[in-house]
């Protein structure tokens, strides 16, 4: 057995926990012996994307359906809300539009911003990239099925956790992290102070990635966390200048 079908043995053992796949490695411990059919990539492997690498808790297994050149390429992360208001679906398919034939967009595959991301891109025909908190088998949620069934044929699904794994709330927060670290910046278009959101923005600005935010009315509640970042030194999309200006390290 090689050792990335080690780890994907101890990743599917164990749902894809990250501690409990360092300890079964620390251990030497005896794998399982599932048949895996989902397609992955390890942290061993030497296309594995260095971003990933720079994270403190890189996954050591991806699993994915779809294009794995995507991650290839320069990306931008664009997040928000999963109750998303007007103003923040126009801020996101304005940044997605903007964005869309240059960078892969990189979003959750969630309800609301992230759906609207995936969408605006492939209505463009760029390329985006969905990074899911369970199982490639699980569609969550269960209005973006459409979306999952054309992203995995023409775009990119990954997952740090085995197909059949179900929906659980931590996993989501852990997730983001990937979502911060594949791309060279991360936007939001809408933001509460307490959210899945400010995770990841959390994890860009430790990575030392560039952040920008999208900005709100006096004590708005949906969107005091671009308001508050603004503050605390992220940059400000006022206008559509930022978003025309950025240029890709890596050219789609």
């Amino acid at each position: 057995m090689t050792k990335q079908e080690l780890l994907a043995q101890y990743s599917w053992k164990y749902d894809g926990d990250w501690s409990s796949v360092a300890k079964a490695l620390s251990d030497n411990e005896e794998p399982g012996h599932e048949i895996i059919t989902d397609k992955f990539i390890t942290v061993f492997d030497e296309d594995y994307p260095e971003s990933l690498r720079r994270l403190r808790y890189p996954p050591w297994v991806l699993f994915y359906r779809g294009d794995l050149s995507l991650l290839n390429y320069s990306a931008i992360t664009i997040v928000g809300s999963r109750k998303m208001n007007a103003y923040g679906k126009q801020a996101t398919e304005l940044s997605a539009s903007i964005l869309a034939d240059r960078f892969v967009l990189v979003s959750g595959l969630a309800k609301g911003v992230d759906a609207i991301v995936h969408r605006t891109a492939m209505g463009k025909k760029g390329k985006t990239i969905g990074v899911i908190g369970c199982g490639l088998n699980v569609r969550y949620p269960r209005e973006n099925e459409y979306l999952y069934r054309r992203m995995e044929k023409e775009q990119l699904i990954l997952s740090e956790y085995p197909s059949t794994t179900g929906v659980k709330k931590h996993h989501f927060p852990w997730r983001n992290r990937i979502l911060a670290a594949l791309s060279e910046g991360v936007i939001v278009t809408q933001a509460a102070l307490k959210s899945g959101t400010m995770c990841t923005v959390n994890e860009a600005l430790t990575l030392g990635k560039e952040v920008w935010c999208f900005p709100y009315l006096f004590n708005d509640p949906e969107g005091m966390g671009c308001n508050r970042l603004i503050f605390q030194g992220a940059n400000i999309l006022c206008d559509e200048s930022p978003l025309k200006d950025l240029i890709p390290l890596k050219s789609l």
